[in-house]
């Protein structure tokens, strides 16, 4: 009996630190964000920032997609956007998608 309250509390545990904001809604942050500092959103990584903003959860596609493919490429083309927002942002969106 103690294993199931055991397990149980453990999947409440991780659900209360995942992330529960819809992926649009972090990706409109960065865009805003990225947008403020004056250099406006990389040209490289604008088509995936782009393809988040339609995303709610993890598990939505864009066309042929998945999120997380999207979620990879987009971080993998943001390089050049730094600073403690970003730094949150990008580590939340990681978070959304079980990214280390």
């Amino acid at each position: 009996m103690k294993t199931i309250a055991n397990s149980f509390n453990a999947v409440l545990a991780q659900a209360a630190t995942a992330s529960t904001r819809p992926i649009c809604e972090i990706a409109a942050e960065i865009q805003r964000d990225w947008n403020s500092i004056g250099k406006g959103v990389g040209y490289a990584a604008k088509p995936y920032l782009e393809a988040l903003l339609t995303l709610a959860t993890p598990e939505d596609v864009y066309y042929q997609d998945t999120g997380k493919s999207c979620a990879l490429y987009f971080l993998s083309n943001a390089t050049s956007y730094r600073g403690e927002n970003a730094k949150r942002l990008k580590a939340e969106l990681k978070e959304a998608y079980g990214i280390r």
